[in-house]
């Protein structure tokens, strides 16, 4: 076996009184696909400086293979001293480098190459940092949160340009689908120390809930006291996943409800009667548009969000997302059209930007306005320690002030004061930017959980697939369509990927069109009409068989009586849900086609 490319070996790092790194380690070869996971604050992106060769730890050694090209992508990059964005990219780069794949890089990052550095804001330094390191074509690249500021269609660009390198690749992501994609191996930073498990992130969550079950009984093997707010932070991971199995349930009825609505109320042109919904109705636009200059943002979008919707909104950059949120919530009057809030909606936001939280500010007092100890949840009061607690911080956080927290912990806070507010809709802006995957799993169930309507602008594939039941896509030229389902449910229904149907630019959809596609044939083929015939059946006996399987593994003494038996009972189980679930998604499918084709 090749010798790796870079070593770390039990490094060492004390910041103040805390021992960040403690024994910490880091092997990569040459092609490895790596992933760096944490919680916030564990010391991830420290690692991989240290790794970069820009902090020397405190103890401990790092090596890197003589002539090995590494190139690594700060969160916060600093373009001082070039005069533009390409001197920047090709800074250190040496003889023969072919200056075309700097343009091309900058072009897919949205970027020409002649920007000046002073003028950038923080998502197109950051492109630009990313350009820089990719250009190379580096033996090691080492990337530190890469999808923060990009859209869906750079982000999907992204994936295929580093699956394609030949390269290893240490990552750092609270994209789920990203590392997914990406990773072959993950390491895991806890505590100060690294355990490494040789399967991809994908594998990652059930195998760390296991090492911290197992550490668990040990722990009490050994009768030592573990403290409760420790407890909660790191063992409650578990409980909640565990708590998914109910969510995602309950996400794909309410996904059904709002395809049954759909299919009553078309997603372009309204036909429910006024009063058939009563009180249920949160948001009613029809025909809402709005330009800027000659550029069309929003053109013609018609749209009806109930009680308990949570509707996600994609596109690229600059396609009109946050414009279109403002036009639903009332921020922003539409140039033609109109909407109704309906009454007694309580908003409450979380905006793009981060509201700014005073640094010497102590956090439970962000809560409480210093004034008590108490803050009102939904209307009752709890004590701030206790609610915090629910955010994953300790007691002793509560009582520091918020300039010692990370960048992650801070959005953290603003989330627990934004849903602390009384509301009955929920206005998120990117909610998932510098958030660890530990509060991504609190945020998706604290929004199963939340009574009202949730609006939700996102690029994070994986988190509209577990909190949305319909997607509002811009489809571009100002053309929004809303799908019924998650982020894949989306692309299920398009049939294409976020980029194809722009770059074919479609010609905008006739009103009363529920889902705009293109098509050659003007008739369903035998296939898709037969299928359109037996699916229901098909579906009435899966049901059948999951309620028979179900009867089967709630006897509890299965298991030990017939450890086969059980495991075979499972199998079918799984097999027979995924069965179900493609067969719902093929059948709605192929209705709403049919219905197309009919009008």
């Amino acid at each position: 076996m090749a010798a790796p490319l870079l070593t770390l070996q039990n490094i060492q790092l004390r910041f103040g009184n805390t021992q960040l790194l403690d024994g910490a380690e880091l092997f990569v070869s040459a092609g490895e696909r790596l992933c760096l996971v944490g919680r916030n604050g564990s010391g991830k992106s420290t690692l991989l400086k240290i790794a970069a060769g820009l902090i020397e730890p405190d103890g401990g050694a790092r090596f890197a293979q003589p002539g090995a090209v590494i190139r690594y992508l700060p969160q916060e990059p600093d373009l001082s001293g070039f005069a533009t964005t390409r001197d920047y990219v090709e800074a250190g780069l040496g003889e023969g480098y072919d200056t075309n794949r700097t343009y091309y890089l900058l072009g897919k990052l949205g970027l020409t190459g002649a920007e000046d550095p002073r003028t950038l804001s923080g998502g197109e330094a950051r492109r630009t940092a990313l350009a820089r390191a990719l250009a190379p074509e580096p033996d090691i690249l080492l990337l530190d949160e890469p999808t923060n500021h990009l859209d869906l269609p750079a982000i999907e660009w992204l994936e295929g340009e580093l699956q394609a390198m030949r390269g290893a690749l240490v990552l750092i992501s609270h994209d789920r689908r990203f590392l997914e994609d990406l990773s072959r191996a993950t390491v895991w930073l806890d505590r100060g120390k690294t355990r490494r498990l040789e399967q991809g992130f994908a594998h990652f969550e059930n195998w760390r809930d296991e090492v911290l079950e197992q550490e668990e009984i040990e722990r009490h093997k050994l009768d030592r006291k573990i403290a409760m707010e420790e407890d909660w932070v790191r063992y409650g991971v578990s409980g909640r996943r565990k708590r998914n199995v109910k969510r995602m349930a309950d996400l794909r009825a309410l996904r059904q409800g709002r395809r049954e609505q759909l299919r009553v109320a078309g997603s372009v042109k309204m036909t429910v009667s006024e009063a058939e919904e009563g009180g249920t109705r949160v948001i009613d636009a029809k025909g809402i548009s709005k330009s800027f200059g000659e550029r069309a943002v929003v053109s013609d979008f018609s749209v009806r969000i109930h009680r308990g919707n949570r509707v996600g909104i994609v596109g690229a950059n600059g396609a009109g997302k946050t414009t279109l949120l403002n036009m639903l919530t009332g921020k922003l009057k539409p140039d033609t059209g109109n909407v109704k809030i309906g009454a007694h909606v309580v908003m409450a936001a979380l905006d793009q930007n981060r509201e700014l939280l005073a640094p010497d500010t102590i956090v439970s007092a962000v809560l409480t306005g210093g004034s008590s100890d108490t803050v009102f949840v939904g209307g009752e009061p709890r004590h701030v320690t206790s609610y915090l607690k629910d955010f994953l911080f300790s007691p002793a956080q509560a009582r520091s002030p918020v300039k010692v927290l990370s960048g992650g912990e801070r959005a953290r806070l603003l989330l627990a004061k934004v849903l602390a507010a009384p509301s009955n809709l929920l206005v998120l802006d990117e909610p998932t930017n510098d958030l660890d995957l530990e509060t991504l799993d609190l945020l998706e169930e604290m929004i199963a959980n939340y009574p009202g309507t949730v609006l939700v602008v996102s690029h994070d594939r994986d988190f509209l697939d577990r909190v949305a039941t319909s997607v509002l896509f811009a489809e571009g030229n100002g053309r929004f369509v809303e799908y019924a389902g998650g982020y894949s449910d989306m692309l299920a229904q398009r049939g294409e990927g976020v980029q194809a149907r722009e770059a074919a630019k479609a010609p905008k959809a006739e009103k009363g069109e529920a889902r705009p596609r293109e098509r050659t044939s003007q008739k369903m083929s035998f296939k898709d009409k037969h299928a359109l015939e037996t699916l229901p059946a098909r579906m009435t006996a899966l049901e059948k068989e999951i309620a028979v399987l179900h009867q089967s593994l709630a006897d509890p003494d299965l298991y030990a009586r017939d450890p086969k038996k059980f495991a075979d009972a499972s199998a079918k189980l799984e097999k027979a849900q995924a069965e179900l679930s493609a067969s719902e998604e093929r059948w709605l499918e192929l209705e709403m086609l049919r219905e197309e084709l009919e009008r």
